[in-house]
């Protein structure tokens, strides 16, 4: 059997690299990654981001994309059982150019799933474009 050794040092090398979890006394402030709250200089005050005119905008905006472009999403992607299921003989139907329509109603779903999701591209764009005016706000408040 072997013997069992009890050393005093600590097995784990000591790198020092930027992503080391522990800080091993650098010098240098901790990265933002790496800070906690109470190093955090940069501290938000979320009471009055909530309480922003343009941040309930950029909510109301956000829900105006997002909920009809996902119920249309759930309401398009589950009418294709429902249909074979309750019009099994319409979906079965030959179209002149070979396949029948759940096939081509099958392959519609990428389609609009890539339809779906450069609108989105889009309308992220102009949401980025509220966040940093919301954030252009809050670096004219702190300065003040």
């Amino acid at each position: 059997m072997a013997e069992h050794r009890n050393d005093d040092r600590d097995p784990t090398p000591e790198v020092g690299a930027a992503t080391d979890v522990a800080r091993l006394g650098r010098g240098a402030p901790p990265p933002a990654h790496e800070r906690t709250a109470t190093e955090d200089v940069d501290v938000v005050d979320w009471e009055h981001v909530a309480a922003m005119p343009e941040f309930h905008a950029l909510l109301a905006a956000k829900r105006r994309f997002i909920v009809p472009a996902t119920a249309f999403f759930v309401v398009y992607y589950f009418a294709l059982p429902v249909l074979v299921g309750y019009y099994p003989e319409v979906m079965d139907r030959r179209l002149p150019f070979g396949p029948n329509v759940a096939y081509v109603f099958a392959l519609s779903q990428f389609f609009m799933a890539w339809v779906l999701a450069g609108l989105y591209l889009r309308a992220a764009s102009r949401f980025d474009e509220q966040g940093r005016r919301i954030l252009e706000a809050l670096r004219r408040r702190r300065a003040a």
